[in-house]
């Protein structure tokens, strides 16, 4: 049975079918449930969930225009993150930051993840990592 998470952000798009072809077909998340004349729909992956609804005038703090989300970016975790970036590779969809490793210092410890970068058809960031574990942090190598 479906649980909604806490916190579920929900994005603006310009276009729902475009978004659903997207996020399905390209990024493999799961239709949940969907509200057809409300033009509106839950998606998940591995634990993440996302509401798209598209503009409406309802929700709109101020003038819409592309790229949205400026200044925030969505990170989602992944068991697979080479089978997903391979699979926007071969659709030809463009990467924004290619594919790495990053280590993140957290109080004295480093957390590495695997991660790529991509824009949604609206400009959405998001950030797909897949978790490296943890390691020593050299506290005079890392600020």
């Amino acid at each position: 049975m479906f649980k909604p998470n806490a916190l579920i952000p929900e994005l603006s798009v310009s276009d729902i079918n475009t978004s659903l072809d997207f996020y399905l077909n390209i990024l493999f998340f799961k239709l949940e449930y969907q509200r057809k004349t409300d033009k509106f729909a839950l998606i998940s992956l591995n634990g993440s969930q996302i509401m798209i609804e598209e503009i409406n005038g309802f929700w709109e703090t101020g003038i819409l225009e592309n790229p949205f989300g400026r200044g925030v970016n969505f990170q989602i975790a992944v068991e697979n993150i080479d089978k997903l970036y391979e699979n926007i590779k071969k659709q030809n969809y463009k990467i924004k930051v290619e594919i790495k490793e990053n280590w993140y210092k957290a109080n004295n410890i480093l957390i590495g993840q695997k991660e790529f970068l991509i824009m949604d058809p609206d400009g959405y960031l998001l950030r797909f990592a897949q978790n490296l574990g943890e390691r020593e942090c050299e506290t005079d190598l890392i600020s």
